[in-house]
């Protein structure tokens, strides 16, 4: 599953598009150099998200949507389109 797919299967098991997820972590007061436990567990208790997904979503909160090109444009089940997220909710997505 690419990052992307990630964070599209938690706005549709959620309702909350990455970017309201992050503004309610901001509330919380987690961010950069939080770290992840809090967040994982936040992510759990209020949304019933599993670690996997959970940590798709540490990584934007603390580090935003910038990730590796490590996965960019390859043919696995990883790929990602670019090496920024979209955090504005899939059905507004250009590339998707």
């Amino acid at each position: 599953m690419s990052f992307q797919a990630y964070l599209d299967t938690i706005e549709a098991k959620t309702g909350l598009t990455p970017r309201q997820l992050i503004a309610l972590a901001e509330k919380r007061g987690f961010g950069p150099g939080t770290k992840a436990a809090p967040i994982v567990e936040w992510l759990k208790d209020d949304y019933d998200l599993g670690r996997g997904h959970a940590m798709a979503l540490v990584h934007v909160i603390t580090k935003g949507a910038t990730i590796s090109d490590k996965h960019v444009g390859t043919d696995g089940a990883h790929s990602d389109a670019s090496t920024t997220l979209w955090l504005d909710g899939a059905a507004s997505n250009p590339a998707g």
